[in-house]
């Protein structure tokens, strides 16, 4: 990959994208579909990392005053000379993330609220000389950027609401041009406020700023908002005519918030990785927006840059371990045994089908488990592969990150089922040192009941094995005093499972397979066999073991056989 240009690794700034040389796959259609398609207020939901950020910043760097025409060299948009001509560098642009707004209190939030209105006044300081405004506009401009003896932006409540209406007026009566708001992450101070417990009074405070900036602003000409959920109309967005919400469900601007598979493949082409598409696609794929399948951008990039420190990475969970996920693990911790087995279909590979309410307020998510799926599927970790005539939208697991992020949460669900039973788990252990098969069996298919088994597409056979060793090694790693080791080296190989218990002298080697067809016996004759002719008992020897037992352990769904030999 040298020679070649760099990777946008976090980097959300379009300017420095285009001015540094990084790679960058041309959103800029977006300009053209928006103006071409505007409503008064445009309001776009799509998950995390899906490009929101970048886009916006694009959107101001084409309609902000000045000249950022190099920026926009040898992209699709430049191409449209007479749009070009008419709308770029012509507007005042005010452009605010709400994505730091939170906090543990509603002062502490709206005192991070303040900052980043404040600071965005100070980008415009020269407002306060500009003799195109009143001595009284100069002075309420003033007020946006004034600070107290601590240092932090002092404005009133009454000066906070109206200060976005306040900001774009002074622009307006400056450029004598309406100016664009562009407010990126609108929801996140009501996500934040929600899960802290000051919802009511985040909710009143955002209402009463967008009312003002968005619904009564003659110096609007436009604005742009994004978000991962779409918040209903009645709680922040009320009296708003003209508002346009263009979700996931929608056919228009489709292409435009994560990557497409074209786009994928000349991503992969230019670096050299062509050879790793299809594992791209298997992990990274599967999202449709409107009709079109499109890959999370955040996971190929972050890929991309993995195979060029390392060209034998592997792919990881890129998107699913940049968020605490807090919300949506939340509801799922909330799920009754029928969503559990909705999910164990999923997770095999099925779909369900529900009724996805795309305008929710935060209190109604909380009110109803149903509304679990359009949380999940409003935040990305489901996505729509039909619908039918009654409008209910048939969702499935997109990829196998997403997949293993659900495989990950079952595993906490069955941890935390064990340990409401420790003398129930003491027992299970403790039939390995005895070497009691049969309760082995029995305890191990009990558990297994409880959790979900494995057996859809993306499960390759040693994926399935991995999924019934990380339940077994869970169970055993419970015991105090057992030294419990995976895939340790020993012998000609690696075992699954080691185990040495030391005041016992007793040492216990486990090698689990899956049993295709539910052929037990067969699996078990394999495993023993693999632990004889690999010799892993060899380490355990080493460890001054005296006593070895050894189990070939084979799992089918939700059953099992286990040998001993």
């Amino acid at each position: 990959m040298s020679g070649k240009a760099g990777l946008p690794m976090g980097i959300e700034d379009f300017k420095r994208i285009r001015s540094d040389g990084f790679y960058y796959v041309d959103k800029t259609g977006l300009i053209k579909d928006l103006l071409e398609n505007q409503a008064y207020v445009n309001l776009f939901t799509r998950p995390r990392r899906f490009g929101k950020t970048l886009n916006m910043s694009m959107l101001k760097y084409f309609f902000e005053m000045g000249d950022n025409r190099a920026l926009f060299e040898g992209l699709a948009i430049f191409r449209e000379k007479e749009l070009c001509d008419k709308y770029m560098g012509k507007f005042p642009v005010i452009a605010i993330s709400l994505k730091g707004v939170g906090g543990t209190s509603f002062p502490d939030a709206k005192r991070k609220l303040r900052s980043v209105i404040g600071k965005e006044a100070l980008r415009f300081e020269f407002l306060a000389q500009s003799d195109r405004l009143s001595k009284t506009e100069r002075g309420q401009f003033e007020k946006l950027m004034e600070l107290d003896e601590s240092g932090e932006y002092a404005m009133s409540d009454g000066i906070l609401e109206d200060s976005l209406l306040m900001l774009s007026a002074c622009l307006q009566k400056h450029y004598s041009q309406k100016a664009i708001i562009l407010i990126d992450e609108y929801d996140v101070p009501l996500d934040k406020a929600y899960q802290a417990g000051y919802y009511d009074v985040m909710a009143e405070l955002i209402r009463s700023l967008f009312g003002q900036a968005l619904k009564t602003n003659d110096s609007l000409y436009f604005a742009v908002l994004t978000g991962c959920l779409r918040v209903s109309k009645e709680s922040i967005f009320t009296g708003m005519n003209n508002f346009n919400v263009m979700s996931v469900r929608d056919v228009c601007f489709n292409e435009y918030f994560g990557f497409t598979d074209g786009e994928v493949r000349e991503i992969l082409t230019y670096y050299g990785r062509i050879e790793r598409y299809e594992a791209v696609k298997e992990w990274y794929d599967g999202y449709r927006f409107g009709n079109l399948e499109i890959y999370c951008p955040w996971d190929v990039v972050s890929y991309c840059y993995a195979l060029k420190m390392n060209p034998s990475a592997s792919p990881q969970n890129y998107w699913v371990n940049t968020s605490s996920n807090d919300i949506v693990m939340k509801f799922i911790d909330k799920a009754d045994a029928i969503t559990r087995d909705e999910i164990e279909l999923l997770i095999n590979g099925g779909s369900i089908k529900k009724e996805i309410h795309q305008e929710l307020t935060y209190k109604d998510l909380d009110s109803d488990i149903d509304n679990l799926w359009s949380l999940l599927f409003t935040t990305g970790y489901l996505t729509q592969c039909g619908e039918d005539s009654s409008g209910m939208v048939e969702l499935v697991i997109p990829n196998r990150e997403i997949h293993c992020f659900f495989v990950r949460q079952i595993r906490r669900w069955f941890k935390e089922e064990t340990k409401r039973d420790a003398q129930k788990l003491k027992d299970f252990c403790r039939a390995f040192q005895e070497n009691d098969v049969a309760a082995i069996e029995s305890g191990f298919h009990a558990y297994l009941k409880k959790t979900i088994s494995i057996r859809d597409s993306y499960a390759k056979k040693e994926m399935k094995e991995n999924f019934y060793h990380g339940i077994l090694l869970g169970l055993l790693g419970s015991m105090d005093g057992w030294k419990v080791r995976s895939n340790a080296e020993s012998g000609e190989g690696f075992s699954d499972i080691l185990v040495e218990i030391e005041d016992m002298e007793t040492g216990i080697v486990i090698e689990l397979k899956y049993a295709e067809n539910a052929a037990f016996d067969a699996g078990c004759r394999e495993a023993l066999r693999q632990i004889r002719e690999k010799n892993y008992e060899e380490a355990l020897v080493d460890d001054g073991m005296k006593t070895i037992y050894r189990y070939g352990i084979a799992c089918y769904k939700k059953r099992c056989k286990v040998v001993s030999g």
